[in-house]
Formats: structure tokens, C-alpha cells, sequence
């Protein structure tokens, strides 16, 4: 090592590196990829070399305090994969680094354990493949090809419900391994990950790794390191399974693509890992398969345009028709029962008493948890509200306490109005705890569990309750989208959506995609089996074309339709968008700050076809104390969008006192 200086990067919105001198006793053990001690200020932190310099210009150079692992954290490739997704989502480089390990990796102040190397990837299958009809076989023909060839190429996959995407996935997952090649899956929701993990173990055995936010954090660095050294060649996890350190990168399958969860949206990097797959493939000479049911807009658009390949499965591999679908309107249900509607209509009551007669399975679908949306005052129109966010409180019946889905504040609810003191307040709205009390109450004998953020938070629940569904001993199984996607229950023969209008009515432009997406998916759990599956969903808005099409399981005349309108509307995928959120305390200095800001941004703009909207209130206003206004870019071209934030610089310490959120392409 004869380099004088080190490139450092910090986990800071900050992006750029910093320069330190290298004693002379490092020289011999220092290398790019490695986590150093650094002085910071009047701290000391962890950063990551990213390169060397011999001479700098940069003057008063503190020295490297010491160095943290003996083998590089980071090789080459990945340095080169978190710098471009950097670039791309106009993030620190520090940042994405940080964001793509484990935190029980990346703070750990000792060197990293070495495991031993695993002998081969090319054993044998532990479980015998399934025979594939002729149209798996052309699928996985083609993507098999593309694997031994070391080409990079993006396959849309779209394949009905119940078509064997899984299989041609574990298939082309053993072709990798035959080539000597690692692979990587990723799933939408941990909810998904039991079931999916015990399909690729039984076929692979102990060369799956698992990765997810709900391991505890000992087991997530275990798992990170068993990929590092070559112990497992598989990785299955969610959104940041995607940077999992595997060498020989030869597959990445991303099973239903179009979720959004897929994008990280709480804290920055705002990567979106549908995107990070393609080009961390793109890097490595891998193939990827996005799979699904429901493409998202984007993706089939790609196709259309011939920038990635379309590959089709649409008939079961059960020969098995798909779900017959009722829509039932829930405005004639008021009308004929001259009252206020029930949860379930008579159909679906009816339909739920001859599952359970003829000793079949029933799923419950509403994107909504809680028992009651919010509890107001009949006589002053009070509703309890966070003091926090700009929303109302939820009623939970299990806790029996009101709770901001936010950022979880909780009250006991108030016995009489705190605003007028009249003697009662009344409850609306109903969520899946409610839906669940109104079942036990119309079947007893029923045994029902529920799926949702509340019941699954302590660890392994989603486990469970998937088991005893998955063993007999559950006959009703209610849940949000939980439950909609991705799980495969033989038993299963009805599906009823309680309310197909909560996403219909969110300020979105995709909220008509989620609505046929989550109606089209959850309606695939049923008639998996040798029973004909049917679906009843519910609604006030039975002429919607969301809706409807979602009834005749028609993905190509929704992407018709909705296609036109992006295009009218110039929205993604004709247009690139970037979401600058100010978030502070005080609300008339978010308020100035935004103004300031979408001046700013209009007076140095050059490309006149780049749009600045806003400033404005978010929908959700004000969260956790914080006051949050948003300016929006619109340009056809995403580089455009950030060449122009990086000249206004465009960081988080713009504003004193005040938090600047860049999210490049927001969901």
C-alpha cells in the first residue's frame, strides 16, 4: 500500500466523501471495502473506504483511528452497485451502504467471524422436481438459456394465479446452481416468507439463507454471513435481501413485482428494489424475473416497448378454472333491509354457512385493521384525534383503546364528548377486529383467526397462524393484505372482500391499480385446490372499472384503460416524478421553507419541460408533531430531475431546524 490518503463515507445525508491520512502502521492491512474508525467532529464513527488518494488538496487531514474488519465488508461490485443507486435516488452514498446490511453488521466493532467456505453449489436436489405442462416448459426454456449464457436479461413473467410461477422459479434456481451460480428471491411481505421458504428448502436444503426486518438481529447477521462465505447460495427475504452479499451472482427472481412495499419509503435511501434488482443484475451479468399476476404499469409498459421480455402463463396448472366472482352492492343491501348495512351481505353469509357445513376453508379480505375507524359525537361532530397527526384515532376492542396508526399514541376512549358532554359517542367505520367479533357472533362454532399488523406483531405469529390455517385448524382466516397475495391453500374455496372501496377513495393516482391488483390477488386464493373457487366482493361502487375488471380476472383491458389515462394525464410511466417533503415543528417555517424551496427550483430550472408543483400540505399534514409540505417535479427524464436538485443541493441540511426529503419516483 503506498496510497497516503483514504476515501471515506459516512451512513449522513451527506454526499461526499471524506479525506484522512493512513499511518504508516495501517499501510499493510488497509484496503477499499473496509470499516474504519474515523474522527468526526468531536465524535468518532464508522465509515467505509471507498478509495485512495496519493495527493489531496484538502488541508488540516485527520488521521484514521483504526481499522475495524481485516477483510473488506464491501467488494468491488457492491461498492459499484450502492454508489449508482446513490446517484439514481439522489441519496449519500454512506447512506445506501448503511442501508444494505444488516445493522447488526454494520455495527459491530469487532472483525466479522469467518465461516467456513461451503464445499460446492452444485449438489443434488433434495426434492424431486414437478413436471412442468408445455407452457412452463417454454417459460423456463428461455430463461435457462439466458442464465447459461451469462447474459443480462429482465423476463416479465406474467402468470395467472395458480399457473406454477413458484415452479419455474425452483427451477431455474437449480439451473443457476448447476452452473455454479448464486440466486436471490424476493417477496413482498414477511407474511410470505414461511411458506416460500419451506418450498425452496425442501428443494435446496441448507443453501437457503433467509433475510428480514422481523429476524432478531444476531440471527439476521448469521444469515448475512452465511451468505458472505459462500454458505448458502440462495437468498430469500424481502426489499433488502436484494443487496445480500452472494458471489457469482447468476439469478434474481422478484415474486410479485408490483408490490409496493417493494419501495422503502420511511427513511432515505427511498430505493425501490424491483429497480436495485435490475441493476445490480445488470452489473453482474444476471438474469431477472419479475413475476406476477398483476404487472405493475411500469413493467408491462417496458414490455410493450420491447425494453424487457414478456413471457406468459395464463392458464392453472390444475387445468382449474378460475374463481367464478359476485359483486355485491352494498347500496341495495341499505335499501332492502331498510337500515344501516351489515358487514356481510346475505350472499356472503349464506356462502360462509356452506363452507363451514361442507367442512371447506374461508378467507376474509379487508385492507383496514382496528374494530372501529374512529369514534365521533352524534350532537357537536367531535371525533378523537391524535395529538400528534393530523388523523383520527382507531378503536382497537382487544387493547380497548384508541391508536394512531402513525405513530402509535394511544388513549383510553373518552366516556362522554370531551368537546359538548353529551352522554355518548358513537363508533363507524369497522376493521378487521370488528369483522372478526361479527363472525364469532354469526358462527360460534367457527374457529377464526385474524392476520393483520396487530395480531402478527409478536415474532413467528404469521408463522403460526399460516400453520394452522395451512393444518385444518383454522376455518376462517381474516386479514388485510396480509392475506391477499403469494399463500396457497388447497382447502380454500371462497374469498369474500368485506369492502373493495378503501383504496378506491386514497389521494393517489395509482389507487385504482392497487384496487384491481389487491381484489385480482386475493380472489387467486380460491379453487387452488379440486374445489371451484368463489369470490364475493363487496362494494359501493359496483360500476367501477377497477372493480369489474378485477370480476373478469381481465389484467390487459385494465392496463388498456389505465394506460390511456396515465398518458393523458402525463404519469408514470410517461413521466418520471421526485417528491421534496419539508418536515419541521413549526408549521409556518415548513410553510416559508416550502415556498422558498419551489421558487428556487423554478428560477434555476433550464428545461422548461421539467413541472414544479406545490408547494403544498401533504395529505397527511402533520405526523409525530411534524408539519410536512411537499414540492413535486414532473420531467420525462429522471437524470434531468436530479442534475437539478444536486445544483440547488438539494440535502438535508438545506434548512436549519428542518428535515428535506428527496424521494425519486414516490409510491
Amino acid at each position: 500500500m503506498t496510497a497516503k490518503y483514504a476515501q471515506v463515507v459516512l451512513g449522513l445525508p451527506l454526499d461526499r466523501a471524506f479525506t484522512y491520512s493512513i499511518p504508516q502502521d495501517f499501510k499493510a492491512g488497509v484496503r477499499i471495502g473496509q470499516r474504519v474508525h474515523v474522527p468526526f467532529g468531536r465524535d468518532v464513527k464508522i465509515g467505509y473506504i471507498v478509495s485512495f488518494l496519493n495527493k489531496t488538496e484538502v488541508k488540516k487531514i485527520k488521521p484514521l483511528k483504526s481499522i475495524v474488519d481485516e477483510e473488506p465488508l464491501l467488494d468491488r461490485d457492491m461498492l459499484k452497485l450502492t454508489r449508482k443507486v446513490a446517484d439514481y435516488y439522489c441519496a449519500s452514498w454512506g447512506e445506501v451502504i448503511e442501508a444494505a446490511h444488516p445493522a447488526n453488521v454494520r455495527r459491530r466493532t469487532r472483525p466479522l467471524p469467518q465461516t467456513p467456505q461451503a464445499p460446492s453449489i452444485s449438489q443434488g436436489l433434495l426434492e424431486e422436481k414437478l413436471a412442468l405442462s408445455p407452457r412452463q416448459k417454454a417459460v423456463l426454456e428461455l430463461i435457462t438459456k439466458s442464465i447459461r449464457k451469462r447474459k443480462h436479461e429482465v423476463f416479465l413473467l406474467h402468470g395467472i394465479t395458480a399457473s406454477g410461477k413458484t415452479e419455474v422459479y425452483l427451477q431455474a434456481m437449480a439451473c443457476a446452481l448447476s452452473e455454479g451460480l448464486s440466486s436471490i428471491v424476493l417477496v413482498p411481505e414477511i407474511a410470505l416468507t414461511p411458506q416460500t421458504v419451506e418450498r425452496f428448502e425442501r428443494r435446496f436444503g441448507d443453501r437457503v439463507a433467509l433475510m428480514h426486518s422481523r429476524l432478531k438481529a444476531r440471527e439476521r447477521a448469521y444469515q448475512w454471513q452465511r451468505a458472505k462465505t459462500g454458505q448458502a447460495q440462495i437468498v430469500i427475504g424481502a426489499r433488502s435481501a436484494v443487496f445480500a452479499p452472494l458471489a457469482n451472482l447468476g439469478l434474481i427472481v422478484v415474486d410479485e413485482e408490483h408490490e409496493t412495499t417493494y419501495k422503502q419509503k420511511d427513511t432515505s435511501p427511498h430505493y425501490h428494489a424491483r429497480e436495485v434488482a435490475s441493476l445490480r443484475a445488470k452489473l453482474a451479468g444476471a438474469t431477472v424475473i419479475l413475476g406476477s399476476a398483476t404487472p405493475s404499469l411500469e413493467s408491462f409498459y417496458n414490455a410493450e416497448k420491447g425494453r424487457i421480455e414478456l413471457i406468459s402463463l395464463p392458464e392453472r396448472v390444475t387445468k382449474q378454472d378460475l374463481p367464478e366472482v359476485s359483486i355485491i352492492d352494498m347500496r341495495r343491501e341499505i335499501t332492502m333491509r331498510k337500515r344501516r348495512a351489515n358487514i356481510f351481505s346475505r350472499a356472503l353469509e349464506v356462502k360462509l354457512r356452506e363452507v363451514l357445513n361442507r367442512d371447506e376453508q374461508a378467507i376474509l379480505f379487508l385492507n383496514r385493521r382496528g374494530f372501529s375507524t374512529y369514534i365521533s359525537c352524534p350532537k357537536c361532530g367531535y371525533v378523537a384525534r391524535c395529538r400528534r397527526c393530523e388523523v383520527s384515532l382507531t378503536y382497537h376492542y382487544a387493547s380497548k383503546r384508541l391508536i394512531c396508526h402513525y405513530c402509535n399514541y394511544s388513549i383510553e376512549p373518552p366516556q362522554i364528548c370531551p368537546q359538548c358532554d353529551a352522554s355518548y359517542l358513537s363508533y363507524f367505520g369497522l376493521g378487521t377486529e370488528k369483522v372478526e367479533s361479527e363472525l364469532h357472533r354469526l358462527f360460534p362454532r367457527a374457529r377464526i383467526a385474524r392476520m393483520d399488523r396487530d395480531a402478527t406483531s409478536k415474532r413467528d405469529a404469521h408463522t403460526k397462524i399460516l400453520n394452522d390455517f395451512k393444518n385444518g385448524k383454522t376455518d376462517i382466516l381474516i386479514g388485510t393484505q396480509m392475506v391477499a397475495k403469494g399463500l396457497d391453500f388447497p382447502r380454500v374455496s371462497l374469498v369474500g372482500v368485506i369492502s373493495a372501496d378503501t383504496a378506491l377513495n386514497l389521494p393517489d393516482f395509482r389507487s385504482g391499480e392497487r384496487t384491481f391488483n389487491l381484489l385480482t390477488q386475493v380472489a387467486g386464493r380460491s379453487g387452488r385446490g379440486e374445489v371451484q373457487g368463489k369470490v364475493i366482493i363487496q362494494t359501493y361502487a359496483p360500476e367501477n372499472f377497477a372493480i369489474t375488471a378485477s370480476t373478469r380476472h381481465d389484467y390487459h383491458q385494465f392496463y388498456r384503460k389505465e394506460i390511456k389515462s396515465r398518458k393523458i394525464l402525463r404519469l408514470p410511466p410517461f413521466t418520471h416524478l421526485v417528491n421534496l417533503s419539508l418536515r419541521g415543528h413549526n408549521q409556518k417555517k415548513v410553510q416559508e421553507a416550502a415556498d422558498e424551496l419551489s421558487s428556487e427550483l423554478k428560477e434555476k430550472r433550464t428545461n422548461k419541460g421539467i413541472q414544479i408543483l406545490g408547494p403544498a400540505p401533504e395529505a397527511v399534514s402533520r405526523i409525530r408533531g411534524s408539519f410536512r409540505w411537499s414540492v413535486l417535479l414532473k420531467g420525462s427524464k429522471q437524470d434531468e430531475l436530479v442534475k437539478l436538485l444536486k445544483q440547488m443541493r438539494c440535502g438535508s441540511g438545506r434548512y436549519k431546524g428542518l428535515r428535506l426529503n428527496v424521494d425519486v419516483d414516490p409510491i
